[in-house]
């Protein structure tokens, strides 16, 4: 165990003391969170450009009415009530003629907005106020080289939405004035269960919060990914490099494959846990200065320490045993891309176990052991409340199969590290494997 220890160190040392873990250290949270801290830094940051937007009126009922919304609009909302500085862009929305050939106007005006001449055209259908008449022919057809994801769309959706409903109540010989309710909305706030206190009282429901519905869960998840790749991940490219390079024999010399094999793994685990306690004291110490102590989910973080030291483990023998495997760096690269299954597998479902982390699918992928590390943290860290077996027989089956992963990788490890030249073939890997 000595000898072992010894390895341990010195792989830990070997990489903690590296610029690289530093740089690494301190980038990985940025390139992880890109995109939040880019829209973050860049919210404020708009095209006010104006935007013009042609009209296509084929009900002669809507036109009119989204000229005068835009012009109300770039009257009032469109400076900052403290700077005065423009904020949003104007929208300068106009009708054009009807022709008798629709569809050569509506590729005039597309190619206007592919020549920048234009931002967008609206088409407006000849039934939209009445749909029952001719369903065919009842929409608003917002026209755009980005439609999807245009933020004029969104605006002229609500306002001409607003107004489908004063003409169809006007049609129907009711004033708006006898029903003043009617454009209200309720965007239906979204709250918790109730709950009862240790004295028995009923504790009113809290608001959920999307910060902290969806914030935990992915945190986590990343976090124990990135303690993935900085722990477990070097070492496939590390026993590669060793055993090319003949130091494994003089390793070997004084230590037993197994031994070898475990010094590396624990290394990398170290490593990993290094990374962690940076990460989350980090994150706790932030969230506490920014009051945001309430998100912070204590009830989870045993778990997430477990899972993530028994992943760190089982994908580290997993790379060290393929890393004994390896011949060159080819054969390496060839080899990452499996191994790595365990945590892409999680990064893929991400979302829709997120939605719904009681769902079969949820349950059932939660509970095969290589996925179970990640898939049952992001369970967890839901507010939805997981049956509380579930977690237990994750972990003993992630232990079980860590424990088989060990023994196999332990053989493989063992047949290969001093093999030199044999061709990568899965069919050697399963004969080292079972055999010896």
């Amino acid at each position: 165990m000595y000898k072992v220890l010894r390895l341990t160190i010195r792989e830990y040392l070997a990489a903690v003391k590296t610029k690289g873990f530093i740089i690494g250290l301190l980038l990985a949270p940025v390139l992880m969170s890109g995109g939040l801290i880019a829209s973050i830094l860049l919210k404020d940051h708009v095209d006010i450009r104006e935007q013009k937007i042609a009209i296509i009126d084929e009900s002669a009922q809507m036109g009119d009415f989204l000229v005068m919304a835009a012009d109300q609009r770039n009257e009032s909302g469109l400076l900052d009530p403290e700077s005065g500085e423009q904020i949003k862009p104007a929208y300068t929305l106009y009708t054009v003629t009807l022709s008798d050939d629709l569809t050569t106007l509506m590729n005039d005006l597309s190619d206007q907005v592919r020549a920048g001449d234009l931002h967008a055209f609206i088409h407006v259908e000849s039934s939209v106020v009445q749909p029952s008449l001719d369903p065919e022919n009842s929409h608003i057809n917002y026209h755009a080289e980005s439609a999807s994801l245009d933020d004029v769309r969104d605006w002229i959706r609500g306002v001409a939405n607003d107004q489908l409903r004063r003409l169809r109540l006007a049609n129907a010989g009711i004033s708006e004035e006898q029903v003043p309710d009617l454009f209200n909305w309720d965007w239906i706030t979204a709250k918790g269960l109730l709950s009862m206190d240790e004295s028995g009282q009923i504790m009113d429901a809290e608001t959920s919060n999307e910060m902290q519905a969806i914030l935990a869960p992915i945190g986590m998840v990343f976090l124990m990914f990135m303690m993935a790749m900085m722990g477990a991940m070097p070492q496939l490219s590390s026993v590669m490099e060793e055993k090319t390079q003949r130091i494994a024999e003089v390793l070997l010399g004084s230590i037993t494959p197994f031994q070898f094999m475990l010094g590396k793994i624990l290394g990398g685990l170290a490593v990993a846990l290094t990374s962690t306690i940076v990460y989350v004291g980090g994150g706790i110490i932030f969230m506490n200065l920014r009051g945001l102590e309430s998100y912070i989910p204590y009830d989870v973080l045993p778990w997430f320490i477990v899972n993530s030291i028994l992943l760190i483990f089982m994908l580290g023998a997993i790379l060290t045993s393929l890393g004994s495997v390896a011949n060159d760096a080819k054969d390496a690269q060839s080899l990452s891309f499996p191994a790595m299954m365990p945590m892409m597998v999680p990064m893929f479902v991400l979302f829709p176990v997120l939605k719904e982390p009681l769902s079969s699918f949820a349950t059932w992928l939660s509970l095969i052991p290589p996925f179970t590390p990640m898939v049952m943290i992001l369970r967890l860290s839901t507010p939805v409340s997981i049956p509380a077996w579930q977690p237990w027989a994750g972990l003993f089956g992630v232990i079980i199969f860590t424990l088989f992963v060990v023994w196999g990788g332990s053989r493989i490890f063992r047949s290969a590290i001093l093999m030199q030249g044999v061709p990568l073939k899965f069919s050697n890997i399963i004969r080292w494997m079972t055999k010896g």
